[in-house]
């Protein structure tokens, strides 16, 4: 039987429309790490407290998770090109609205609406690299993406402490227009996906409903027991009872729906569910860490927001070197379980020994610490995705790639929750036990210690950097120790990831794209016997892709590109 696959387009071909989709990540990326040094001097000006600088970034997080398997689904229904331009232009939009903010609750709003668009980039973007890059050749492009990790990682933080510095924190919110304007004509011109079969198509309302119910009192009921009410109460009854109702009837209409939301037979497949466990801590160990350790160089090393953008360098150094290298050598070897089982180690020895962290640990230290961490989530991170793509149903692509994003999304939105409960409740246990020392740090300062203690007794996030150094050095240390204390809550998440990866199925990297792998099974169809067509169809009502990919990879052996 002769081949019918495509012929493999030349990396000329595929490299423009990359850099379309590189760059449309990139204006998301920068649009959220270029504010994250200035966070603390954002919620500082607005009059909010710890409560609310943790909800500035999981209102991101919360509606980037819900709405990534929202995208996903319509992925395998729409047009891929167009949402992704609609993602982006929603991202922006609500980035640059947020610059208008006059108070916390506003900015909190804004944030919500950019993480409906950010949810649509990173499904997005992995399901049209599906499209125009294999699996197995994905790793040479690696390093475009540690690129565009790196130089939106580092320099938006950099960037943004300096504009915070110089010009204001609102200025932050504004930088990435030009970048998404860019984004947005170079997909229009070079983006060129394979048709798709038209079908009729059905929006699961009403378990996108149900969905963002049970996160949204989940991650409500996190963030404010044992602060606004207590763990025992009627609203934790009520809160949590009501999240697990709509869990339950979420996984009731799923089952149900003719076009569900997050098809839950995805579960059936050992490399999805056991790549969406790992996910999960990988999720916790990028966002949260990354938001706590901002923080920490601010609170607790009294850095400026310039300053904290270069003390993070170290870990997303070793995020890129990790990404790049280990992408080059999963292509070239074919092999990437043992890569993902290091990663998985390093992200268990960087979240605690994080945790051990003061405010005078050697730098030095801590960069290694930072690094470590990096490292672990450069090699899990794409990777998870990847090992899904490789053997997920061409025509769930879209869902079964978002699935992943989604629990990683989760994992990092539950995750800055619950690090931010933990930090808030013991930065309140300190602040009373040192109490004493605080009021004799402010007596020694004769009449400049008014200021200073109205600033601490007001309940906003203190300018630790403008602190007198007697007063200063107490809530470093405080602010130390809650932080590194709220990093212990991601150390037994990481060992249950690694646990899921050693159990992950060890199958080939495929050299097929998702439209290549289409064309197969539809060309294979023609090879099957009629009894054993009509035996498979009357079982799962489609025939196997995995099974025609798998014949179809025995007869090519040259890597598949872009068709179109």
């Amino acid at each position: 039987m002769t081949s019918s696959v495509p012929e493999t387009a030349a990396p000329r071909r595929v490299l423009p429309a990359l850099i379309g989709l590189l760059l449309g990540m990139f204006v998301s990326m920068l649009a959220s790490t270029v504010v994250s040094t200035s966070l603390p001097v954002i919620v500082h000006d607005l009059s909010g407290d710890q409560n609310a600088y943790t909800w500035v970034i999981t209102a991101t997080l919360l509606t980037t998770a819900i709405s990534t398997p929202i995208w996903g689904k319509l992925a395998d229904l729409f047009n891929r090109k167009v949402l992704i331009q609609v993602a982006i232009a929603i991202f922006v939009l609500a980035t640059a609205a947020a610059g208008f903010s006059q108070n916390t609750d506003m900015l909190i709003a804004f944030r919500a609406v950019q993480g409906l668009g950010a949810g649509g980039l990173a499904a997005l973007s992995q399901v049209i690299m599906a499209d125009i890059i294999s699996p197995r050749e994905r790793g040479r492009y690696m390093g475009l993406f540690g690129a565009v990790m790196a130089v939106a990682t580092v320099g938006g933080p950099l960037l943004g402490g300096v504009i915070t510095d110089a010009f204001g924190w609102r200025f932050n919110f504004f930088v990435a227009l030009p970048f998404a304007v860019a984004a947005l004509l170079i997909q229009q011109r070079t983006l060129h996906l394979p048709a798709r079969a038209k079908r009729k198509v059905k929006i699961d309302y009403l378990g996108i409903v149900l969905l963002s119910t049970a996160v949204s009192l989940l991650l409500i009921w996190v963030t404010n027991a044992g602060r606004t009410f207590d763990w025992a109460s009627t609203e934790t009854l009520l809160m949590v009872g009501g999240a697990v109702l709509a869990a339950i009837l979420f996984i009731v209409v799923e089952l149900r729906s003719s076009e569900p939301l997050v098809p839950l037979t995805l579960f059936r497949d050992a490399t999805f569910t056991l790549a969406t466990i790992a996910s999960i801590a990988t999720g916790l160990a990028m966002f949260g860490t990354s938001v706590f350790l901002s923080q920490y160089m601010q609170m607790a090393r009294g850095a400026t927001p310039t300053q904290a953008g270069v003390m993070t360098i170290p870990m997303i150094a070793g995020l890129l070197l990790a990404s790049v290298i280990v992408g080059a050598l999963i292509t070239r070897l074919g092999h990437w379980k043992p890569f993902l089982i290091a990663g998985g180690a390093l992200l268990i020895a960087g979240t605690y020994l994080l945790s051990t962290i003061h405010y005078d640990t050697n730098f030095a230290l801590v960069s290694v610490y930072m690094f470590l961490l990096g490292a672990g989530v450069g090699m899990t991170m794409q990777n998870l995705v990847l090992i899904v793509q490789n053997t997920a149903d061409p025509a769930r692509m879209g869902a079964a790639s978002s699935g992943v994003t989604f629990f990683r999304s989760l994992g990092g939105t539950i995750g800055v929750s619950v690090m931010g409960a933990v930090l808030a409740s013991t930065a309140t246990t300190l602040f009373t036990d040192r109490a004493a020392d605080l009021q004799a740090a402010i007596v020694g300062l004769g009449s400049a210690g008014a200021p200073v203690a109205q600033a601490l007794q007001s309940g906003t996030i203190p300018q630790v950097s403008s602190l007198p150094d007697t007063v200063r050095v107490i809530v470093e240390d405080i602010y130390a120790q809650s932080i590194a204390h709220s990093f212990l809550i991601a150390v037994p998440v990481a060992i249950v990831s690694l646990i899921a990866i050693l159990f992950l199925p060890n199958r080939p990297l495929t050299r097929m794209t998702t439209s290549e792998r289409v064309a197969a099974s539809e060309a294979d169809l023609a090879t099957v016997s009629v009894p054993e067509g009509m035996a498979v169809l009357a079982t799962t009502g489609t025939v196997s892709t995995a099974d025609a990919t798998s014949r179809r990879d025995t007869r090519s052996n040259a890597p598949m590109g872009e068709d179109g």
